[in-house]
């Protein structure tokens, strides 16, 4: 069996959105952090430019601070994430 390179009409294929729309990988990103164990990320917010995520806000204890960037970067398009929690939650 021979396979061919794909291509379109002789073109090889364009990619039109390397990188998840910014809302739906805020969106991905908060929903692991919320379903995930470990961490009350209630005071995290995220933001997405192109496929890095910005982290603020605020949670518990370090090991939350840490915990939140393990599951941010471990979603599907992250590349990069800058984590700007603070630990001690501000009342």
């Amino acid at each position: 069996m021979v396979f061919k390179h794909q291509s379109f009409h002789e073109h090889p294929p364009t990619v039109e959105n390397e990188f998840p729309p910014a809302a739906a990988l805020e969106g991905a990103v908060s929903d692991a952090l919320a379903a995930a164990g470990g961490i009350d990320a209630t005071g995290v917010h995220v933001i997405a430019e192109g496929s890095t995520i910005t982290l603020t806000g605020s949670v518990m204890s370090e090991p939350e601070v840490a915990r939140a960037e393990e599951i941010a970067q471990s979603v599907a398009g992250v590349s990069n994430v800058r984590n700007d929690i603070k630990s001690g939650r501000i009342a």
